[in-house]
């Protein structure tokens, strides 16, 4: 007789229902696992027989066929363990439940019979969801998680004994239930402030576009002058997260297994710092078993990448097609998986090898082929994705010891918010939401200007030799500028403010 439960693996950051099948026949005892099993689903066949034994139950001596299907797609990890052991207790009587088929089965079994937690719960309670299963049985420490997706109900166990004394109804098992409100309640703390800031009008304006309109930005200037400070304060301001925005997040980050460190569920938006020294598969994503990258875990957030002449070009190069598509494709032998990757890239260089050039307190000792050189690591199409370059000035000893009221994040959101609120209803019949994300068929329609604005563009594009879509990003730039001030047209003052956030196009042109 072949007995069937249900479970679920996972293909990127999304699910799909695996079945599994059962059947013990007479012969000499054996135990295997078809269906593609990676070699930990092979062990499982070891866990799962000495978790049975030392939970006092008899292991069948037959002949153990188990198969996964589908049997056409690769299955990887510990996943399978307690869907394997509760078929084999159905199959055995010691689970005397008439069906399983109401029940899905996620979890890693330890020798001792304890039911250890998975990565990747949330986005296969998801699929379960969707495949009309309203049972799941996990390990108490994945419960919070899976509790998080209504209309199912979600049952922790620690132990597969727990779990047959419920299933047999012999004990009873409460439902899991988790207060999403209360991960949002606290979502307008956080630990660091524009007030902090001092001195650097300039940028703080550039971060207060960047976050309006989901620009990108480089920021140019010598060591010491607050380039990382500023970057790290850029969440602050960024508008607060949906519920669809925070599972979306959790999901890649339940995934990767970077969820132990952090609450079950992203309420607040991520900031990813990777070091120079990172390869392009880590910030990309990729690998033998492909993995999100440092790009998708910044999703919905800021990826902030210090010192960019420091990373190989190589690794820069990639980032071309994230940031033009807002998504990842990886491609192996077995298949193409593709991770969103919608994040704000915010970076940050010195201006030449020393740091001092331009600087009027300290003497520059480059050359100029060496400067050229520098900033040449950052090639022209990366950086003609980048809409906002941005000059960061040393900071001034007035600027340090003055006691001026400074403006805080809680002040620079209200606008942020306002001007992505208007975003939203202008583009709601578009499929975007803010300005950033403006396709070249929508410049005209939403970024209309008269003759005295094309005309300081037309000098502008002729003078810095501007590529095409540079001239595009000036007027995304030029349009959520006109948002920040409730403007329905964009006019000159817009225009020329956009046009001095590109100081690469003019200073630094060697």
């Amino acid at each position: 007789m072949i007995f069937k439960v249900k479970s679920c693996a996972l293909y990127g950051i999304n699910g799909y229902q695996v079945d599994v099948e059962i059947d013990l026949s007479n012969g000499l005892p054996g135990f295997d696992v078809v269906g593609l099993p990676d070699t930990a689903v092979k062990e499982s066949r070891e866990r799962v027989r000495a978790a049975i034994k030392n939970s006092e139950y008899q292991f069948p001596q037959k002949r153990i066929t188990v198969n996964l299907a589908p049997a056409d797609i690769k299955k990887e990890g510990s996943i399978f363990d307690l869907a394997i052991c509760a078929g084999i207790l159905q199959a055995t009587g010691d689970i005397n439940c008439e069906s399983l088929v109401d029940y899905a089965f996620l979890g890693e079994l330890s020798l001792d019979g304890t039911v250890k937690g998975i990565k990747g719960i949330l986005p296969m309670c998801i699929e379960m969801k969707k495949c009309g299963i309203r049972k799941i049985v996990v390990s108490l420490e994945n419960a919070d998680e899976a509790a998080l997706i209504n209309d199912i109900e979600v049952y922790g166990v620690s132990t597969i004994k727990e779990m047959a004394d419920y299933l047999n109804g012999s004990s009873k098992l409460s439902k899991h239930f988790v207060d999403i409100e209360q991960y949002f309640s606290n979502e307008d703390f956080c630990d660091t402030d524009f007030l902090d800031v001092k001195g650097q009008d300039t940028a703080k304006r550039a971060m207060e576009i960047a976050a309006a309109g989901g620009h990108n930005v480089l920021m140019v200037g010598p060591p010491g002058s607050g380039k990382t400070m500023l970057a790290r304060r850029l969440p602050s301001i960024l508008p607060n997260m949906s519920f669809e925005e925070s599972l979306e997040v959790t999901k890649i980050y339940s995934v990767s297994g970077l969820l132990k460190d952090r609450n079950t569920l992203i309420t607040k938006r991520p900031f990813r710092a990777p070091h120079h020294t990172m390869s392009a598969a880590a910030l990309i994503g990729g690998g033998r078993i492909p993995h999100p990258g440092e790009v998708s875990l910044a999703h919905y957030g800021v990826l902030f990448l210090d010192e960019m002449p420091e990373f190989p070009k190589h690794v820069l190069e990639v980032l071309r097609q994230p940031l033009e598509d807002e998504s990842v494709t990886i491609s192996r032998v077995n298949g193409s998986i593709t991770y969103p990757a919608k994040f704000i890239m915010i970076s940050s260089v010195n201006p030449c090898p020393c740091g001092y050039f331009g600087d009027e307190s300290n003497r520059c000792t480059c050359s100029p082929m060496q400067i050229k050189n520098y900033m040449g690591k950052i090639s022209g199409p990366l950086m003609d994705r980048i809409d906002l370059h941005i000059e960061v000035a040393p900071i001034k000893f007035n600027d340090i010891t003055d006691n001026l009221k400074r403006e805080g994040s809680k002040q620079i959101k209200e606008r942020v918010n306002n001007a992505r609120r208007t975003q939203i209803e202008r583009y709601k019949m578009e499929g975007i939401y803010f300005n950033s994300q403006l396709k070249p068929k929508h410049i005209n329609t939403y970024c209309s200007i008269g003759s005295r604005e094309k005309q300081l563009l037309k000098q502008a594009f002729e003078k810095y030799n501007l590529s095409a879509r540079a001239y595009n990003r000036i007027l995304k730039v030029a349009r959520t500028i006109a948002d920040l001030e409730n403007a329905e047209d964009i006019n000159v003052s817009h225009i020329a403010e956009a046009l001095q956030h590109r100081c690469l196009d003019r200073k630094y042109t060697i």
